[in-house]
């Protein structure tokens, strides 16, 4: 099916499943523990062996020499994989870095061998035993120094864009603005690790992984390995939290692969917390610098952003600079992104890359013209509201409701009530502020496809190779299939993550929900056709209802239909130009209310609200769910995450739960969230668009504009700790 009109009336519209607080179908099973999980699939690979990965110890250099005879005669030891036994390996179009290094090292922790024993100790302690001998380079892990070398990036990945006159018009705008703001490295920091079970059957290799993209990492894993597509099959059903840290393949999926080969039997490897943070991906650090040009009534004139980032060579950019270039109007404007070469293992994609650390930025340098304006921070960002994108005026948003979602948030949240004037408004011993801050994310869609089976009990089957990282993809998925086949949900059973199934979107950059739902409504379109030429009717005028087909006068159970053998039917959904005829985005509203102890800096987090206009809700449950999860996530880029660089020798210092701090339940208070009603028919045939990520972006700035209402302290380095703050508090009385 293309999609290429926009929507009109269709089943999904009837809204008897799709759009209701569903419980998760696959709740239960998480909750009781009996959902496998990548690294527990112990019946589908019996005795398996335990790998354990040996991390390179320097950042930058080369293996001079490696002793694995030790570790070979350890007790339970079966082999050593290393880069010389391995034989050619290839690399895969989403990794940077090799996921098996030697003899050349080109970040810390990056694999260079793994030892299978029979048991996870003996593996452990046989790895201890691996001795590897460097010779240290000299690399480039400070990203402030490496800035003044840093370089325009590729072509695609977004480079400067220019409309009318900025430097004019900045230059003669009598209000201005012009600061920089850092936010820092960052970790996915998911609950589950990076885990994989690899077993091979002659040529062909099956891998049970927590990935989120089975097919990208499919195609992947046969060019690293050098085999056929045909010949790899990636397995996987659950997944605990991924947040873009496994959209691709990783070491231990490889070395899995690799170990069971030349162990001839099973071999499961899963990342240690430390390599999880420096073996893997991350969120890169920027530097950002924002100006923004006004007259004085508060229309902006001029408006820039320019961003510093950097990974490894061949690496790409965090693309903070891209919600600048549609969230306000300016006819003077200019972003501008610049890669740094930098030593520290691969920066990659995290939930929202680009708007979340860029909209930490943007949104605090909004506040604070508004200040310099004298107005009030929801008046400015709606005065300065577009219907149309700001570089091509000829292009509309299909829908773009941010002044709605600023003005509902105002209103629930009681922005009336803060006083303007900071460090003015306690508590007792509490220093109180309110923040505010515009939420964007770009709606993407991608090709997606899924298999429908009927069968003699009238029960529909979905197939699809769509993941579920806790997103709840199980369920809207289930909940397109009854509204399109009309069926109870207890007559739909989905069957997700297999690459042995129709290639779908995958679950990543907020695209998963809207699109594989569409493949789903494809499927169910030629089933549904299928159906109604078997029990004789006019497809155009069947109806699908309480499990029955009807046509005219004449009803039937979809059972019945089915009875002489299941039907099956298959399709995709491929989108066509109407994304670029009109700009398709998500908005919201973040409101924070924050208290800092006057005597010791210390911010809680009071009270939370967020906004969002994003297209139909399939599943208002679900996706307040991921809204408030993003938004958690975005009190911890606020108030404490940051990935602390050696810069000797290039690796992250707290690189495990204890030391890299992430918010817990006692950091998180109430949290609201409201969904705007709306469609939006150029979307896709689900009307639908992404949300799982838009909860993030602007979250971080609305907590440090809170604390500067509160203290008036202005904090530009992420994360807003309180010794930043301590310095340049209101005197404690």
């Amino acid at each position: 099916m293309k999609f290429t009109t926009p929507a009109t009336t269709n089943p999904i519209d009837q809204l008897k499943v799709v759009g209701h607080p569903v419980d998760r179908i696959d709740g239960p099973m998480k909750a009781s523990g009996t959902a496998p999980y990548a690294h527990e699939q112990h019946q589908a690979a019996p005795n398996a062996a335990y790998g354990y990965i040996v991390g390179a110890a320097i950042g930058k250099g080369r293996i001079t020499s490696m002793d694995v005879n030790e570790a070979r005669r350890a007790p339970g030891v079966i082999t050593v994989v290393t880069a010389e036994t391995a034989g050619k390996l290839g690399k895969g179009k989403f990794n940077t870095a090799k996921l098996l290094g030697g003899p050349e090292i080109q970040h810390y922790h990056q694999a260079v061998a793994l030892v299978v024993a029979d048991t996870f100790e003996q593996a452990r302690a046989a790895a201890s035993l691996v001795k590897v001998g460097y010779a240290a380079g000299n690399g480039a892990y400070d990203l402030a120094k490496a800035k003044l070398s840093a370089r325009m990036p590729k072509k695609e990945d977004n480079p400067d864009s220019k409309a009318g006159n900025f430097a004019g018009a900045f230059a003669a705008a009598p209000v201005r603005l012009d600061q920089t703001y850092t936010t820092p490295d960052q970790s996915h920091a998911m609950m589950e690790p990076h885990a994989s079970i690899a077993a091979w059957e002659g040529d062909k290799l099956t891998i049970w992984t927590a990935n989120q993209m089975i097919d990208w990492s499919r195609d992947d894993m046969a060019k690293t390995l050098g085999i056929p597509k045909e010949n790899v099959r990636l397995v996987s059903p659950y997944i605990g939290g991924g947040f873009g840290g496994k959209l691709f393949i990783r070491a231990e999926a490889v070395l899995a692969a690799l170990g069971a080969r030349a162990a001839k039997r099973p071999v499961k490897v899963a990342l240690p917390r430390p390599l999880m943070f420096n073996n893997t991906t991350h969120r890169p650090a920027t530097i950002q610098r924002i100006r923004i040009g006004a007259t004085r009534d508060g229309k902006i004139t001029a408006m820039g952003h320019e961003s510093w980032s950097g990974d490894l060579p061949g690496g790409s950019p965090e693309v903070a600079v891209l919600q600048t270039r549609l969230l306000y109007a300016a006819p003077n404007r200019m972003t501008a992104m610049r890669l740094a070469v930098l030593d520290l293992p691969e920066g990659n994609a995290m939930r929202a890359p680009g708007e979340a650390p860029g909209m930490m930025a943007l949104e605090v340098a909004m506040d604070e013209m508004a200040e310099k304006l004298k107005i009030d921070p929801v008046t400015f960002r709606i005065l300065n509201d577009t219907k149309v994108d700001p570089e091509k005026p000829d292009r509309r948003f299909s829908q773009r409701r941010l002044i709605e979602c600023l003005r509902t948030g105002a209103d629930k949240f009681g922005w009336n009530a803060r006083n303007p004037e900071p460090g003015k408004s306690r508590d007792g011993q509490w220093l109180v502020g309110m923040g505010v801050a515009a939420a964007f994310r770009n709606n993407l869609d991608m090709k997606s496809a899924a298999r429908v089976r009927l069968d003699r009990n009238g029960v529909v089957t979905v197939e699809t190779d769509m993941t579920d990282i806790g997103t709840g993809s199980y369920t809207v998925i289930a909940q397109t299939a009854a509204e399109m086949m009309g069926v109870p949900l207890d007559k739909v059973v989905v069957r997700l993550g297999d690459s042995d199934f129709p290639v779908s979107a995958g679950s990543g950059g907020q695209w998963g929900a809207n699109s594989s739902t569409s493949g789903v409504y494809a499927a169910c379109v030629k089933l549904r056709e299928a159906v109604a030429r078997k029990a004789g009717f006019n497809a155009a005028d069947a109806t699908f209802a309480d499990g029955m087909v009807r046509s005219g006068d004449r009803t039937l159970p979809l059972r019945q239909v089915a009875e002489a053998g299941e039907l099956v039917a298959e399709d995709l959904i491929e989108f066509g130009k109407l994304d670029k005829t009109f700009q398709q985005s998500t908005f919201g509203a973040h409101f924070v209310e924050v208290g800092v102890h006057a005597a010791t800096g210390e911010t809680r987090v009071r009270r939370m609200l967020a906004v969002c206009a994003a297209g139909r809700i399939l599943n208002p449950k679900s996706a307040r769910s991921q809204v408030i999860g993003a938004m958690t996530m975005g009190v911890g880029a606020a108030l404490m995450e940051d990935l602390v660089v050696d810069k000797r020798t290039g690796f992250f210092v707290n690189h495990d739960l204890a030391s890299y701090e992430v918010p817990v339940h006692a950091d998180i208070p109430h949290q609201d969230v409201i969904f705007l009603d709306e469609t939006d028919p150029m979307s896709s045939p689900m009307k639908a668009k992404g949300v799982g990520e838009l909860g993030i972006c602007g979250v971080g700035a609305a907590i440090a504009n809170a604390v500067y209402n509160a203290t008036g302290v202005r904090v530009r380095d992420y994360p807003v700790t309180l010794d930043k703050l301590l310095a340049k508090m209101p005197v404690y009385t």
